[in-house]
């Protein structure tokens, strides 16, 4: 009999009640041949090649449960991972995880969090396929995505030229923005700051357009997800080139505006140099015709690093070291 609260948790459940907890909230698309049961998953690769990448979310680090729901974290988990087979020009068709959780998480968070990863690899076409589980003074998720190439190159990030083009695709400052409402503890009350927080709790990563840019032939490509600059800055040293960017080209989108006069910050810093909004960053030849979706905001040149005009910019990007 519950006489003050009745929170059934993770240890009531215990490790083996908790796999098939997880494992009966997630449905299996076309590409599991083998899904969890079994020592190991079985994923189809019709291109003969796998995509393959993986992160790591560590409470407090990567995210806060007083900030996010489960499904918030378990949204965020999947797409940070899923954008990174994107970026490689590959459709993604599954991911495995580990999860690290404390014996009082309750099982609602859980469920949660499940179906934040389902329903994020959902949108692409794309299932969980397996992992594993064990006790962890905090949550802690490590998330490894695979992807299909569809027979195309994969798309690297050393293949940008002296006069290719630099565009983007997808939302940018976002995250940043969101992030700097919630560490000032500002109310969210309106649209365009529920929609910034939003941001940063959930990203909504362009995963089609990966594939698309791979088709266009795209010389280079990343997901962005330490901020635009110190990412093209991975472009500019694997290529050996100089990538030139117009700060006149970024619209900055309303949430993120809004969040700036908020705080009286400089929005275009955080779409410059915020990261976890997991767009994609690619380089054309000058001759392909971007379709909707894709804006060209610079250009490559000869020489080194990432500059942008008229514009002096101190904090380029996350560094989990720095």
């Amino acid at each position: 009999m519950c006489v003050r609260r009745c929170v059934i948790t993770v240890g009531d459940l215990g490790e083996f009640g908790v796999v098939n907890r997880i494992t009966a909230r997630l449905p299996q698309g076309e590409a599991v041949m083998l899904g969890p049961g079994d020592d190991a998953a079985i994923i189809g690769a019709p291109d003969g090649r796998v995509v393959v990448s993986t992160d790591l979310l560590l409470e407090g680090r990567h995210f806060r449960r007083d900030w996010s729901t489960g499904y918030d974290v378990g949204r965020k988990a999947a797409a940070q991972n899923l954008a990174d087979v994107a970026a490689m020009g590959a459709t993604p068709t599954s991911l495995v995880v580990g999860l690290g959780l404390p014996a009082d998480l309750p099982l609602s968070w859980l469920d949660a969090l499940t179906d934040g990863l389902a329903d994020e690899c959902a949108t692409i076409g794309a299932s969980v396929a397996g992992g594993d589980v064990t006790r962890c003074d905090l949550v802690v998720i490590g998330v490894t995505a695979l992807g299909d190439l569809g027979g195309r190159a994969p798309v690297l990030r050393s293949g940008a030229r002296p006069g290719h083009v630099v565009a983007v695709a997808g939302r940018l400052g976002y995250a940043a923005a969101g992030w700097a409402l919630l560490e000032a503890g500002v109310p969210a009350d309106s649209g365009a700051l529920r929609e910034a927080v939003a941001g940063h709790r959930a990203p909504c990563p362009p995963y089609a357009m990966g594939p698309v840019a791979a088709g266009l032939g795209a010389s280079a490509m990343l997901d962005v997800s330490d901020g635009l600059l110190q990412d093209l800055g991975h472009v500019a040293e694997a290529s050996g080139v100089r990538v030139e960017l117009d700060p006149g080209a970024f619209p900055v989108a309303e949430p993120v505006a809004a969040a700036a006069k908020e705080l009286g910050a400089d929005p275009l810093e955080w779409v410059l140099s915020g990261g976890e909004d997991h767009a994609l960053a690619a380089v054309f030849p000058p001759d392909v015709r971007l379709p909707a979706g894709w804006h060209v905001v610079g250009r490559v040149v000869e020489g080194e690093g990432v500059v942008v005009y008229g514009r002096e910019i101190g904090r380029r990007g996350w560094d989990h070291f720095g």
